[in-house]
């Protein structure tokens, strides 16, 4: 059994160089409202949930981008109503939210 049910990543990448980043589409907010929610929704913690900031994840053209581990789930997501539901569809159920799925194509 791992420490955590769900480890979700969220890339807050920044470019100097002008070229598109997760940043750029207030992905801070993003992981900050995901913590916020997992916290309250009473899944953090060993055995729940870890909600984690990453560095790039070079998937830049969907951003901006999270991935759900163990299951290597990528998301694209756009509002805190994207980021609730992939908390309570696949962090709190299991079931992946596939709306918000970024195909496999999608790269840097």
């Amino acid at each position: 059994m791992s420490y955590y049910k769900h480890h979700i990543f969220f890339c807050l990448n920044e470019r100097d160089n002008g070229e598109a980043s997760c940043a750029q589409h207030n992905a801070q907010a993003s992981f900050e409202h995901c913590k916020a929610k997992v916290r309250a929704s009473g899944l953090a913690g060993p055995g729940g949930v870890r909600v984690n900031r990453a560095g790039c994840l070079d998937r830049c053209a969907g951003g901006p981008v999270a991935v759900v581990y163990p299951e290597g789930t990528w998301y694209t997501y756009v509002d805190p109503t994207d980021i609730d539901e992939i908390v309570e569809q696949h962090l709190g159920k299991g079931q992946v939210v596939q709306r918000l799925v970024l195909p496999a194509d999608v790269g840097r």
